[in-house]
């Protein structure tokens, strides 16, 4: 190797490692190229474009139960944050939570920066509060442990060589847009969905298990509402269940991590 190539190696190693991050709680290492203030930016953007092309339900009280049971996760996943020494992160939420009016839509999804939006078509499957705190929970583990920012850059790396975000967003717009939106479950245009890994899904249930812990909610509703929804599997699988998988070897873990914050 010559001395051109060994320092382009050295300079890709070292931005590679600055790139580094570690998931809370789980502390597993993870890449992480997109500063958390663009990326927050993006999802703030994108999130503002899919209410504007959506119907907000009327439902007060629906409303109201997804507002309060986002502010006391939020709120926990907050503490957590700060007790494990990340206070500095919790600049980029700005936590806000919509109900999006569509019965057919068995779906949830975070952006980043704390954006969460339900749709009316999951709430038709939860039976109680503790249940919608499943979700919340689950998808407010995804934007704290940085899972959408780790998928990104891992194709931004493998695509466009580790380029800047804030470049990629001036020479390729639409591309680096759809790309977003679909990290997030949100968008089909690049030809496939990218589903959170089981690694991802792991890590948000342990995280979320806990944060609903921390707030105050039956963690046994994590069970029966994954329960419920592995049932839904077959011919006419969930949107949710799309960027979501469920799976009996995933519930069998669920009940291992309630087994172990109630013992």
């Amino acid at each position: 190797m010559n001395i051109i190539k060994k320092l382009i190696f050295s300079f890709l190693s070292a931005a590679l490692l600055a790139s580094c991050a570690s998931v809370p709680l789980t502390g597993r290492r993870q890449l992480t190229l997109i500063p958390g203030g663009q990326l927050a930016a993006l999802g703030e953007s994108s999130y503002r474009e899919v209410l504007a092309g959506s119907r907000l339900s009327s439902n007060r009280e629906q409303v109201g139960m997804i507002e309060r049971v986002g502010r006391r996760i939020a709120e926990a996943a907050e503490s957590f944050m700060i007790e494990s020494g990340r206070r500095s992160e919790l600049a980029n939420y700005h936590w806000e939570f919509s109900l999006i009016e569509d019965d057919n839509t068995i779906n949830a999804w975070a952006m980043p920066g704390g954006k969460i939006a339900f749709y009316t078509g999951i709430l038709k499957l939860m039976d109680s509060e503790d249940e919608v705190a499943v979700v919340m929970g689950h998808e407010v583990a995804h934007i704290i442990a940085n899972h959408g920012n780790e998928r990104m850059s891992q194709v931004i790396l493998a695509d466009f060589g580790g380029m800047a975000l804030s470049r990629l967003l001036d020479e390729k717009p639409e591309e680096t847009k759809n790309l977003f939106m679909t990290a997030f479950g949100l968008g089909t245009t690049i030809g496939v969905m990218l589903p959170y890994s089981r690694r991802h899904e792991y890590e948000a249930d342990e995280i979320g298990i806990h944060l609903m812990h921390m707030a105050g909610y039956d963690v046994q509703a994590a069970i029966s509402f994954w329960e419920k929804m592995d049932n839904l599997g077959g011919a006419s699988v969930p949107e949710f269940l799309s960027t979501h998988p469920s799976s009996r070897s995933r519930i069998d873990k669920m009940k291992k991590l309630v087994r172990k914050l109630e013992g």
